[in-house]
């Protein structure tokens, strides 16, 4: 799994129009936040996506929130985003509808 490029970034995030990259300590993350009706219902998404993280070896910071998760992508191992952040994101995208 190789760092992505701004460039492959900005090609690969063109189907993901509700998540976004943002930069801390100098690596590209992407992220989202996803809104629910209460607490519940945010921590089942939570297991859920942490479901999704275990099957495919590949965790994200999930911050569960009263009626919000923010699910944040990232391989800590390569310093920034990689193709599989945007394959995740995807898949929890497909969670959520």
């Amino acid at each position: 799994m190789a760092r992505l490029t701004d460039s492959e970034i900005t090609e690969m995030i063109a189907g993901l129009p509700d998540w976004s990259v943002l930069e801390e300590d100098g690596m590209k993350r992407l992220n989202r936040e996803f809104s629910f009706g209460d607490f519940a219902s945010a921590l089942e998404f939570t297991n859920r996506v942490g479901d999704l993280a275990e099957e495919s070896n590949h965790h994200p910071r999930l911050v569960t929130e009263w009626g919000k998760v923010t699910v944040t992508w990232w391989s800590h191992d390569q310093g920034g985003m990689v193709a599989a952040d945007i394959d995740m994101a995807k898949k929890v995208d497909a969670v959520f509808t």
